[in-house]
């Protein structure tokens, strides 16, 4: 898994993607031209919209079992997640912007390793499916049907 966000500029066809305003579109692209990089058909490229934090995002009230001291802080992340459609992949790539930031700017403690994982866990595999459209693609491409 790679975040789209603070992608290498080395990454394969980044100059042409960047070019690319749909986020979606500019994804896909990006992972086309890892796959064909890496060029073995086992390989299945996977490029979060816009980082892994967007998952995060999908569910901010989850954060609330973490950090219980920052419920309106949360309730702010709410508000975004509305802003966006309830769509947390659109939340974008911008330095300031990015999902990762949003949550410090309000909760400073935030850690991205233990707790981002943790409230991952915890927001479900399911609901990510249901709430995170290019997630769920990528992970429909991983299990095996008959």
């Amino acid at each position: 898994m790679f975040d789209l966000y603070a992608l290498p500029t080395s990454f394969p066809k980044y100059q042409d993607a960047i070019k690319i305003a749909n986020p979606y579109e500019k994804v896909k692209y990006l992972e086309i031209a890892f796959k064909e990089d890496i060029n073995d058909s086992r390989f299945i490229p996977y490029i979060q919209l816009h980082e892994f934090e967007s998952l995060i995002l999908s569910k901010p009230q989850e954060l609330e079992l973490e950090y219980f001291d920052h419920s309106k802080s949360i309730e702010k992340l709410i508000k975004l997640l509305d802003s966006k459609n309830g769509n947390a992949e659109l939340i974008n790539d911008n330095p300031e912007t990015a999902p990762s930031k949003r949550i410090i700017e309000l909760i400073p403690e935030y850690n991205k390793v233990s707790a981002g994982a943790d409230i991952a866990g915890i927001i479900g595999i399911d609901y990510l499916k249901k709430n995170c459209k290019h997630f769920n693609n990528w992970t429909e491409k991983l299990i095996c049907k008959p």
